[in-house]
């Protein structure tokens, strides 16, 4: 009886199997016709804050061929540059404009990230769909009160909620506009671009051309990607979501308020990485892979239980009452300035594109030398001092408040100041550390980087501005190259000339020109140090 009872159940979960497997057959036989439909994208509807939208996918050449930039709508167009595609912006136009202008500078990059990046990915972007009728008050679409009789997006639901259909985007009916993702789509019309005629002129921020361009061969030679993936890449399907210009039973005013509300809060929620978030992340720059390794690694900047932090990850700069030592940003810009010297095929060959992430052989290479770097700035009598004595006391200048050391070595800018000395004079000038720092020791006991709001400092008007009584980050490089003639560096008459009337205009305040000893004198009076 438990056999014959067995059998009718082991049918129906059969039959029931092969149904779902059928209608799964089904489904996808449909889900292909309409998918591959010229004018209509299969979308799924949703709704937040009050706002319908559509989510979908489109290829990258769909993208870069269907989709404007949101300055061409027809509301904007009396001020439309079509140029630059911004607004150009006075006092009839200002009231109309919710949107930071156009950065053409960016489409370069962009173009050649999506073409030398194998893992490159886009987020999806926001369109607006609209139809002509929108900016015809006679037409046939608006009622005698002037709301909209019907919405600009023509949805076809294939379910029964509604939930799942088919969006009409004929170029015939419709024309869409980026609300948010428009350097997206500056960079996928490059990338176009590039591909259709084998090179991409590089622009200005204002779209003026800089007479430089990226080509398909460039991109072969240096990323070593292969012609077939290029010529894929049109393809590839970018996710993007859809709203409509006017919705049924808006107003035109209304309607053009509700879609420059909802671009201003797009950007607003999208607060930008900083320096030191961006340094975190970051997996293909060789310096910034340094930099975040010896910050977890080194004894000097390791986190110690009992100790406090010595490292800030995230803000570019330490403010006043902070006891960290330094930052991630700094530890990066050291790392470039340093490393750069032995590596500098670690950058890219053109400013402004994205790096090639170095051989983990190569970067451990890298960390190497850093590290042996650490070391050695870690035997400093100043840094030997943080086993006692707090950073702010060391950082800050003897007029502020509790007074303090002020020691360029606890400024990030004259940290990296160091660093890039130490990297010329060591990469290419053949010096060696050992040597370098038996002088830098010595140079450290006797006060040379404390008290860098004397006259008596070679920082003096360098590294500080006597004038607004603050750091200076603009003396970073005359700091370097002063570093690098303390040590012996520099030999040439020519170059020591130069340096030593770049030192008297940085000491010079308000056309006064102050000596070592404090006194006025004139420029050529002011001289250099001496040798260590």
């Amino acid at each position: 009886m438990n056999e014959s009872t067995a059998y009718p159940t082991v049918d129906i979960a059969s039959e029931y199997l092969e149904r779902e497997h059928k209608d799964k057959q089904l489904l996808a036989i449909l889900l292909e016709r309409f998918m591959n439909q010229k004018d209509s994208i299969l979308v799924q509807k949703t709704e937040m804050g009050g706002t319908e939208a559509y989510v979908g996918s489109v290829t990258l050449e769909w993208f870069a061929g269907r989709v404007r930039f949101a300055s061409a709508l027809p509301l904007l167009q009396q001020k439309y540059n079509p140029h630059t595609d911004n607004i150009e912006i006075d006092a009839e136009s200002i009231d109309e404009i919710q949107q930071r202008p156009l950065d053409w500078s960016r489409q370069l990059p962009l173009a050649q990230y999506l073409a030398s990046r194998k893992n490159h990915k886009f987020p999806p972007v926001l369109v607006v769909i609209n139809q002509s009728w929108v900016d015809n008050p006679k037409a046939v679409e608006w009622s005698d009160r002037s709301t909209a009789k019907s919405s600009t997006i023509e949805f076809t639901p294939l379910d029964k909620e509604g939930k799942v259909g088919l969006l009409n985007v004929s170029e015939e009916h419709v024309t869409i506009y980026a609300l948010d993702g428009q350097h997206r789509l500056m960079g996928v019309q490059g990338l176009m671009e590039l591909l259709k005629t084998g090179k991409l002129q590089r622009y200005k921020k204002d779209k003026t051309p800089d007479d430089t361009f990226i080509t398909v061969d460039d991109l072969i030679e240096q990323y070593h990607v292969q012609p077939a993936y290029l010529q894929s890449l049109p393809k590839e399907k970018i996710g993007i979501e859809f709203i409509c210009a006017v919705e049924k039973g808006e107003t035109r005013e209304q309607a053009r308020r509700r879609v420059r509300s909802i671009f201003v809060h797009v950007n607003l929620m999208a607060a930008p990485l900083t320096k030191g978030q961006l340094a975190q992340l970051n997996e293909d720059d060789g310096f910034s892979i340094v930099a975040r390794k010896i910050a977890v690694i080194h004894p000097l900047l390791e986190q110690r239980e009992g100790r406090k932090p010595r490292v800030n990850w995230n803000s570019a700069t330490v403010a006043a009452k902070s006891t960290v030592l330094t930052t991630l940003q700094a530890l990066t810009d050291m790392s470039e300035r340093y490393l750069g010297q032995k590596f500098p095929h670690w950058k890219p060959l053109d400013k402004g594109l994205i790096p090639i992430r170095p051989e983990d052989e190569e970067l451990e290479k890298g960390l190497q030398e850093f590290h042996k770097l650490f070391d050695y700035l870690a035997s400093l009598p100043s840094y030997k001092i943080l086993e006692d004595e707090d950073t702010p006391a060391l950082r800050r200048f003897s007029f502020e408040k509790d007074g303090g050391e002020g020691n360029m070595l606890f400024r990030p800018v004259g940290q990296v100041a160091l660093a890039q000395a130490l990297g010329i004079l060591v990469f290419r000038k053949g010096f060696n550390l050992e040597d370098i720092f038996k002088k830098l020791r010595k140079f450290d006991q006797q006060g040379g980087f404390s008290g860098m709001e004397y006259p008596q400092s070679l920082w003096y008007g360098v590294l500080y501005d006597p004038n607004k009584k603050r750091v200076q980050v603009a003396g970073r490089d005359l700091a370097a190259k002063l570093l690098i003639y303390i040590l012996g560096g520099i030999q040439d008459q020519m170059e020591l000339a130069g340096l030593r009337k770049d030192l008297a205009k940085a000491r010079t305040v308000e056309n006064k020109t102050i000596s070592f000893d404090g006194k006025l004198v004139e420029p050529k009076q002011v001289g250099l140090p001496t040798i260590l």
